[in-house]
């Protein structure tokens, strides 16, 4: 499975037989797994939805809406539990326009899951623990 590192961006190939909360980075040797969502931006939003083949579960959100506020510990609990079984990252649309208008998010929060790519699954608004665990998991 090819995974983008969090840090420098740079693809990296996982072997099936090792564990991959371990791995690290060919290219900068930083773990390729720290259990916390990444801050996507123009610069390397492709790298980690769509050269890499791991799922990737975004959250668009801004720093003034409530709901964004209050779902906020509920994704990063998700990253730290659900990692290296998916990626998850954040887009701020105030500074991500260009991203948050090309996916014509219109409310926020909004999530969004990608497989190579492709949005597999999209939710408006957020969404209890439980009820957010269970979506992003039908999606293995």
């Amino acid at each position: 499975m090819i995974v983008a590192c969090p840090n420098c961006n740079g693809l990296n190939r996982l072997p099936a037989d090792r564990p991959a909360a371990a791995a690290k980075c060919g290219k900068c040797k930083q773990l390729l797994f720290s259990g916390a969502p990444l801050d996507l931006t123009s610069a390397n939003f492709a790298a980690h939805a769509q050269k890499a083949e791991l799922p990737l579960v975004v959250d668009f959100w801004a720093s003034w809406c409530g709901p964004c506020q209050s779902f906020a510990p509920v994704f990063s609990q998700a990253a730290r539990e659900l990692e290296p079984h998916f990626r998850f990252g954040k887009i701020n649309t105030e500074q991500q326009q260009q991203l948050a208008a090309q996916f014509n998010i219109r409310s926020i929060p909004t999530l969004m899951l990608f497989k190579q790519g492709k949005v597999v699954a999209q939710q408006a608004g957020a969404l209890p623990k439980q009820a957010f665990y269970q979506w992003v998991s039908s999606y293995k």
